[in-house]
């Protein structure tokens, strides 16, 4: 059996988890952002292709592949995969949901605390010798602590529940929006209460983001969201850049309209520095804390969504049905 591998072989090599079905296949590998032309070339007898979460496998694609049976992605989203395509040819599209929660929900609180804190500011601060100008600024401004926050998560998948569990520890209020509101045992479980979504920005100190982007999610936070938050709310996206418009924000953050952002993700990736969430007035810098994307790329997410995509190889080697599969196959 083939399959075609769109990522790092050396990712592959360090988080192999030595699963039987590893020995009775031939793995190709193509590196992030090869075309299809490419991907063909190496690869178009294969009969599985496992992709990083953010490498598209369009409806060209597929129909290029005659054996293929299996799309795996790295990750959690799916995204950029054409399910009905693959849904057409019988074709499983499966992920890792779960697998990066506790990551990613510590990439949010991190963003959360680095923003009340000030943290990247205060680093250069003490960096530039001014640290005692800085203190005593950022006293007389005040700085909150989290636990005094009220927490609205949009979205209450894996990665939400995992945020609520962390919040609980810090004592904040999280309130929660999702289109099917869950039930009164899971809401006490995790301590959360639902709101919709308009009340849920305008009660809330910290949104965060934890949806999937679909047609329907695709650029949600737009003026209007962002019009509804408290001027002195945060915004925090470790989900997906697709999710924000990034004019809108941008033009929130220049005018007041919100006090900052913390994004682990902004549309589209790569990303460059001419981005209009990047390439902010001087004034306005210190209200965003971005990091690269990094929020579940941890060693232990590796470790388990390795081993998931390669048990699913291994049972469609021996005629099984994959799990997780998301295209209704």
């Amino acid at each position: 059996m083939k399959v075609l591998i769109v990522g790092d072989p050396a990712r592959y090599e360090k988080f192999d988890p030595h699963l039987p079905c590893r020995d009775q296949v031939q793995c190709i590998f193509c590196p992030r952002g090869s075309d299809n032309a490419a991907l063909l070339s190496a690869g178009a007898d294969a009969q599985a292709l496992l992709l990083d979460a953010i490498s598209p496998a369009d409806a060209a694609l597929i129909a290029a592949m005659p054996n293929l049976k299996l799309i795996h992605s790295e990750g959690v989203a799916y995204n950029k995969i054409d399910l009905e395509a693959a849904r057409a040819r019988g074709i499983y599209v499966c992920n890792n949901p779960g697998s990066n929660a506790a990551a990613v929900a510590e990439q949010s609180v991190m963003l959360m605390l680095c923003l009340l804190r000030r943290a990247v500011a205060g680093h250069a601060a003490v960096i530039a010798g001014e640290q005692i100008v800085f203190k005593e600024t950022n006293m007389a401004a005040g700085i909150h602590e989290l636990g005094s926050m009220t927490v609205g998560l949009v979205g209450f998948g894996n990665i939400a529940r995992a945020t609520a569990r962390l919040l609980r520890a810090f004592g904040c209020r999280v309130y929660y929006y999702n289109r099917t509101r869950r039930s009164p045992e899971e809401e006490a479980e995790y301590a959360v209460e639902w709101l919709p979504l308009e009340e849920l920005c305008a009660v809330c100190d910290i949104v965060s983001l934890h949806l999937a982007v679909t047609a329907e999610t695709a650029g949600l936070v737009d003026r209007d969201f962002l019009a509804r938050m408290k001027p002195t709310a945060l915004l925090i996206n470790t989900a997906r850049g697709d999710l924000v418009d990034n004019l809108a924000l941008r033009e929130a953050l220049i005018s007041g309209a919100i006090a900052g952002a913390g994004l682990d993700t902004i549309h589209p990736e790569p990303n460059t520095p001419d981005n209009p969430l990047i390439d902010l007035p001087p004034q306005v810098q210190d209200k965003v804390v971005y990091s690269p994307h990094i929020g579940g790329v941890t060693i232990e997410f590796f470790l388990r969504a390795h081993r998931h995509m390669w048990t699913n190889v291994g049972r469609l080697l021996a005629g099984e049905r994959p799990d997780c599969v998301v295209n209704g196959v």
